[in-house]
Formats: structure tokens, sequence, C-alpha cells
């Protein structure tokens, strides 16, 4: 028996999810790192993204329609923003909270009744949907893909945070609202690109996601919404790449703590299996508890100064 052989399966799956985690967590760690808004209708965003794929792809090519899927779930994102927190910009935090559970619960009834609760299944994309085989263990093509494209989109994030215009602006912003208003930032304009960059990630985390695990139902955005923003708060919610970290360590820890059964069973480490795989999930909010009370800013979150 070959140890690396047999747990590379849940490595490899564990790796391709949290790359999935890492790209909605960033949309939940830049919207509170410049409204310090906990975005909760995230998550949704995410399950239409895969809802809207599953309509358009059985009337349209897919070439057509994977780019209006992230069209339309930017679309999407621009009109809650506008709707939903921009009249809310200067009341109480909570209010905008409540309106951004709010906003989480109209989607998922919304798919609740276009789907009337259904499993619908994704289409196949061609080419990353194919089985390959690495180190002995078969997995799709989109487990590889997936990281290689969370961390290329997270450097041309990067790239845009540190070296242009609206980035600048968009530091600005984060480090101080009113201050970079005065200074002549326009402070709308900057947070509806935030958002947007938000829903772009998502979107594109729904088609990897769903490539995975081909069933959508309107709850489908719940757990791996919950589990990204476990990923902000675990890396430092505010921090991008805390929040990538974060969402890969979650992925990982999670897809060996389900194959961790197999395992010790297969090197005779254990006679019948434990169920582990049942506490794989609730493994991400014990992971919150500790995170919250042995280092509350997470793992690159700065203790926010007090203004007096």
């Amino acid at each position: 028996m070959n140890l690396l052989r047999d747990i590379m399966p849940y490595l490899l799956a564990g790796i391709s999810v949290g790359g999935q985690y890492a790209l909605i967590s960033i949309g939940y760690t830049m919207v509170y790192g410049i409204l310090r808004l906990i975005n909760f209708a995230h998550g949704d965003v995410f399950m239409v993204a895969g809802l809207i794929m599953v309509y358009l792809a059985a009337s349209l090519p897919l070439y057509l329609a994977i780019p209006a899927v992230i069209i339309i779930t930017v679309a999407l994102v621009f009109t809650i923003e506008r709707v939903a927190y921009r009249p809310l910009r200067s009341a109480p935090r909570m209010s905008v909270m409540i309106s951004a559970i709010g906003v989480s619960y109209l989607l998922q009834n919304l798919a609740l009744y276009i789907t009337g609760g259904l499993n619908k299944n994704y289409p196949s994309i061609p080419w990353i949907s194919d089985s390959i085989t690495i180190f002995g263990a078969t997995t799709k093509r989109v487990t590889i893909i997936t990281p290689i494209l969370t961390v290329v989109l997270v450097f041309a994030l990067a790239m845009l945070i540190n070296h242009t215009k609206i980035g600048m602006a968009m530091r600005a912003v984060a480090k101080d609202l009113e201050t970079a208003q005065l200074m002549g930032i326009r402070n709308n304009a900057v947070i509806s690109v935030t958002f947007l960059i938000g829903a772009f990630l998502a979107a594109v985390g729904s088609m990897l996601f769903f490539s995975n695990y081909p069933g959508v139902v309107p709850a489908a955005g719940a757990m791996p919404g919950l589990k990204a923003f476990v990923a902000a708060v675990f890396g430092g919610i505010g921090s991008i790449p805390g929040a990538v970290l974060g969402g890969f360590i979650i992925g990982v820890c999670e897809s060996v703590i389900k194959g961790l059964d197999i395992i010790l069973m297969q090197y005779g480490v254990l006679k019948s299996p434990l169920e582990l795989a049942t506490f794989s999930d609730a493994f991400t909010f014990v992971l919150l508890v500790l995170i919250l009370v042995l280092k509350p800013t997470g793992l690159f979150g700065e203790k926010a100064a007090q203004k007096v």
C-alpha cells in the first residue's frame, strides 16, 4: 500500500473545492474591506449563477452560455447593490446586514418558485469535465484547472488593486471612506466595482463547483457560501491572500475528513468506519469558533484602531 497514492484523490478534491471556496470568499472579504458589510446574499448569487447556466445551456451553445452567465450574474449583483444596499449607505450597519439577509431569502425563494424545488442537472462542460489520471488517481480535469485558475485570477486581482487607478481608489475607500470622498473619489462607483468583481468571481466559481457537483437546488449556495465566509474569517476578513489561503485549507481538511474512514480501514487502524464524513461540515464551523477565540482577526487580519 502507498499512503500518498491512497490519499491523493482526497487531496486533489480538497485543493479543487478549496479553490472554489477561495473565489467565493474573495467576494465576502472585498465587500467587507470597503463597507464593513457581510454580504449574506453572496452564496445565493453563486447558486443563481448555477441555475442561469442550467437554463441558458438548454437553449444556447456553451460558448455563448458561459459568457452570458457571467454577464447576467454581474448585472444581477449590480441591481442588488443599487436597490438593496446603496439606499442604506448612511443607515446603521445592522440595517444593511438585515437587507443582505432579505436579499438572500428573496433569491432562494425565487429559485424555489422557478425550479419547484427540483434538482437541476448542471450541463457538462467539454474538456474541463473530462476524466484524467494523476499519480494513479482518476479525477476530472476541473480538479486541476480550479487551483491554477484561482491563482491566475487572484494574481490579476492583485495587479488591478495595486497598479491601476480604480485599485488605488478601492484601497483609499477601504482605508477611509469619508476622506476618500473628500479627495474626489466617487465612492459609489468604487463600491459598485467591488461588488461586480465579487460577482464575476462567484460566477466563475459556480461553473467550477457545479462541474464537480452537478446538482443545482435553491439551497445549493448556502453551505458553500457559509464555508467561504468562514474561509474569509479564518484568513482575516478584509485580506484577499487570507481568504484564498483559508479557502484552500478548509477545502483540503474537509475532503481529507471525508476519506479518513476509508484510509484508516485500508491500513488496519479501524475495524469499522466511524462515519467521520458526517462531521466534515461541522469541522468548518468548529474551526470558525476556534479562530474567533484564539485569533479573532484571522491569520492575516490587522487589529483595527479605534477612533476616539
